[in-house]
């Protein structure tokens, strides 16, 4: 039987099952950015959340996630995860349901940033 989030969603069902299997639309700009992290192919599927730093102490706030998911390149599939909005700062990255930060990033406002996940953790 299906655990139901308060979103309506069955746990263990995709909450997009579409994600990852075509382009990502960004609307950057002024001081808005977006943050593009390669990941490994074994956190494929698992949820990972950001934080701007000063949040950090506030374990009570909504934070964004989004899957990881393999996206098509030219090179063939990539494990990647997007965050296509976010405002000029300093976020740091754990996976959903803890608070263990993996990696911080730089984000500037009208660019996207490009990182690599901590390739020697998983």
């Amino acid at each position: 039987m299906s655990e139901l989030h308060e979103h309506g969603q069955a746990h263990g069902d995709p909450e997009n099952p579409w994600a990852g299997q075509g382009s990502v639309m960004l609307d950057i700009g002024g001081d808005v950015g977006a943050l593009v992290v390669e990941m490994p192919a074994s956190l494929i599927g698992v949820e990972i959340e950001i934080r701007p730093v000063e949040a950090a102490g506030d374990a009570s706030a909504h934070h964004p996630h989004v899957a990881v998911v393999a996206r098509p390149t030219s090179a063939g599939p990539m494990p990647s995860l997007v965050f296509p909005d976010l405002l000029d700062g300093t976020y740091e990255l754990y996976e959903k349901g803890t608070r263990q930060v993996e990696m911080t990033a730089r984000v500037h406002g009208g660019v996207v940033t490009q990182a690599i996940w901590n390739a020697g953790k998983h």
